[in-house]
């Protein structure tokens, strides 16, 4: 019997520091290890990537030319395009379309003009229109898939993403190396992470702060705050960092802090608590359904508000020994275990012919 033909597009995997780079390796590999001969899988991805998964997939290298006209168009059962910046469009392929939805932030950002927000639902409306399968990595981009297009609402699923448990190697030294114990955090420096709120929290105590990620102008609002509560020399912007010196950050931290405002998953959030730390996270968008009911949870950015929010759950953390809660957590996100839902879903297009 004949093995469906599965297209996977991987096409947003230009830079290794983003998101979609990490989430395309670990779905990707994990496709690869659940997949079991099921399916003829096929990734699409920019020629530049081609060493990633180790030769054991067949791929097809983008070209600017797909836009107009996809030689591939008929030659599969299933096309996922897994994030909604696809570069291979919906309407270039004859087949069963899955797309995967990771975030609609910019409907809950403020520093887009009303008239971009609505091209920008407008674009992306249109792309869910043209395929079959929504798929949303927590059930709060889902709400908002639902909230914008209650037309898709019976299209929709979610599928959370996995996370990579880091190995810390114990002969790694970091390329910064705090000189004491020290709270970590990670991640673009936009307004939006909430870096600036963080320098509030070495406020009577004598920790020090290391922040690991893209820098953009939004620094120096970072270092303007540490300026004022008098940590200035407590404040460490790393830049972006290694996987081997994150995974030493992770493991000699005293605590992970993200008080992230626009988060579709918050894959950091995981992978802090693989290593049994204690996460201090905002209570917005998705950020509670990956900490449950083990993180700490800031309700409001007032300085005594999150001030009194570490306090408290660092000396909770400590008296309950919660360590192992943490890990189990973690635990519960697996690349496996997303990408044998995704291969279920995919079985499900091929066997319901319509909707």
């Amino acid at each position: 019997m004949k093995k469906p033909n599965v297209l996977v597009t991987f096409d947003s995997m230009k830079d290794a520091n983003c998101g979609y780079f990490s989430f395309g390796k670990g779905l990707g590999d994990a496709l690869i290890h659940e997949n079991k001969g099921k399916f003829k899988l096929k990734f699409y991805l920019f020629k530049h990537t081609q060493y990633l998964f180790n030769g054991l997939v067949d791929l097809i290298y983008l070209s600017r030319l797909d836009r107009l006209f996809f030689k591939g168009k008929n030659d599969f059962d299933v096309v996922h395009l897994s994030d909604q910046t696809c570069r291979l469009r919906p309407s270039k392929v004859n087949a069963k379309k899955i797309m995967t939805v990771h975030d609609m932030n910019k409907v809950h950002l403020k520093f887009s003009k009303p008239h971009r927000i609505q091209v920008y639902l407008k674009k992306l409306g249109k792309l869910i229109s043209q395929c079959d399968k929504i798929v949303c990595i927590s059930q709060f981009v889902a709400n908002d898939v639902k909230h914008y297009f209650p037309e898709s609402a019976n299209k929709i699923s979610v599928i959370y993403n996995g996370a990579d448990k880091l190995i810390s190697d114990e002969n790694h030294q970091p390329a910064f190396k705090p000189g004491k114990k020290f709270l970590f955090t990670i991640g673009l420096l936009s307004v939006q992470k909430g870096f600036h709120l963080l320098p509030a929290l070495l406020k009577d105590n004598d920790f020090e702060l290391v922040i690991s990620g893209r820098e953009t102008p939004h620094k120096q609002r970072i270092l303007e705050e540490a300026e004022k509560y008098n940590c200035l020399d407590r404040v460490h912007i790393t830049g972006p960092v290694s996987d081997e010196d994150k995974a030493w950050y992770y493991k000699n931290c005293d605590a992970f802090l993200f008080p992230s405002v626009a988060e579709g998953f918050g894959l950091p959030v995981i992978e802090a608590m693989h290593f049994g730390k204690p996460v201090f996270l905002s209570k917005f968008t998705s950020l509670p359904e990956v900490g449950g009911d083990v993180a700490y949870y800031f309700d409001n950015f007032e300085p005594e508000q999150m001030q009194e929010v570490f306090y408290n759950g660092m000396k909770d953390f400590k008296e309950r020994n919660r360590t192992q809660e943490m890990i189990l957590q973690a635990e519960k996100f697996s690349w496996d275990i997303a990408a044998s839902q995704y291969l279920s879903l995919y079985q499900e297009c091929i066997e319901n012919k319509s909707y």
